[in-house]
């Protein structure tokens, strides 16, 4: 019965984030355009740099998050839990260190506003001048 909750509950967030519909979101001067594979290998710290070769500060939601667990689901393919034990092995072994996390969409969006290498993922609704789109899942 529990599993049963669990999925139903999984489900309802996933569809409610997913109507909202996230955006990958860069500052103006960054790139024009990221593919899933390019915004996967970041999220996952496959690849630190942006396409011009700045090294990248990427941003994300905090643990447990509906639109962390939305984000990763439909980009990188892993679950919160998957990506807890996947960042635990990196960050162990000395390969890897997580994104930094932020509490809300609105500080993601300033802090890629202010840094010309920042990367995040917003609710489409709250994109203005201050940040570019570069990927739409």
């Amino acid at each position: 019965m529990k599993l049963l909750a669990k999925i139903v509950l999984t489900t309802a967030l996933f569809s409610g984030v997913a109507q909202a519909g996230f955006v990958v979101v860069v500052n103006p001067d960054g790139p024009d355009a990221l593919s899933k594979s390019q915004v996967a290998k970041l999220y996952l710290g496959k690849s630190k740099k942006l396409p011009n070769g700045e090294k990248v500060s990427v941003l994300e939601r905090a643990n447990g998050s509906a639109e962390r667990q939305a984000f990763h689901a439909a980009v990188t393919g892993k679950t919160e839990s998957q990506l807890q034990a996947y960042w635990s092995r990196l960050v162990f072994t000395g390969k890897g260190k997580p994104p930094k996390t932020l509490g809300s969409a609105s500080l993601i969006k300033n802090q890629v506003a202010a840094n010309r290498a920042a990367i995040g993922y917003i609710d489409e609704a709250d994109v203005d001048g201050s940040v570019k789109v570069v990927f739409r899942p």
